[in-house]
């Protein structure tokens, strides 16, 4: 399995304020996205989208990315097809805030992974919104679990064996919820370190995140993780 991560480099339009920063990288990608009629319909149906992206780098201290400057941001997919698209299409796009100018192809191969921490807020929905208000922490260790392994198994089409340990240790790198604008409401995630176990199965479904993020809105902008190998 290959992870292609597209390292997309921009040149803000117009000032962005960090907590529209996913909002105004979404809309771009959709921009493309919809210029297609395969992935037009890739884009509206009800199911997971296997790419997710991060933020703009280098961080602004002040919250502001500052109009006339450049940034960096990543995209990531397992999807060859879905890779190559971006990487044809998206340079020399722009919308009223962002202006793509170059990018580049990197690819992640499969090696043994130490641990995965998610750089971008991971959110989990429940019918009474932030988990931590209603579920307890078993419920969310679950709900990470259940939710990478529906990805897997969309996207292959299979069923995997779901009686695995997927993680030895689980550390929350935040004191408080992280607010993240998803369209016109705000939704509440988590920054997290997951320490990968040894199985097969986990190391396989942790490179997979890479491309495909922990939790829900990966399209959005949640859940992006970054990796450090043993």
């Amino acid at each position: 399995m290959e992870v292609f991560e597209e390292k997309v480099k921009v040149y803000l339009l117009n000032d962005v304020r960090r907590e529209y920063m996913s909002v105004k990288i979404a809309q771009i990608i959709d921009k493309i996205l919809c210029k297609s009629e395969e992935f037009s319909k890739f884009h509206e149906e009800n199911k997971f989208k296997m790419y997710c992206f991060n933020g703009f780098y280098p961080i602004e201290k002040s919250e502001v990315y500052k109009k006339g400057k450049i940034y960096d941001f990543s995209i990531r997919t397992v999807d060859e097809s879905l890779a190559k698209f971006i990487k044809e299409n998206l340079v020399n796009e722009y919308t009223e805030c962002i202006k793509v100018l170059t990018i580049q192809e990197k690819i992640i191969h499969e090696r043994y992974i130490e641990k995965i921490y998610s750089i971008m807020p991971v959110i989990l929905k429940t019918t009474q919104g932030y988990w931590r208000k209603n579920l307890r922490l078993e419920d969310f260790e679950r709900l990470i679990k259940e939710n990478l392994i529906k990805k897997y198994n969309q996207y292959y089409n299979t069923k995997i064996d779901e009686n695995f340990s997927l993680y030895d240790n689980l550390i929350f790198n935040n004191n408080k919820p992280v607010p993240m604008k998803c369209k016109n409401i705000t939704l509440l995630g988590d920054k997290i370190t997951l320490f990968i176990s040894s199985n097969e199965t986990a190391q396989k479904l942790a490179h997979f995140a890479l491309g495909v993020a922990l939790g829900e809105n990966s399209a959005r902008g949640a859940g992006f993780c970054n990796y450090k190998w043993l």
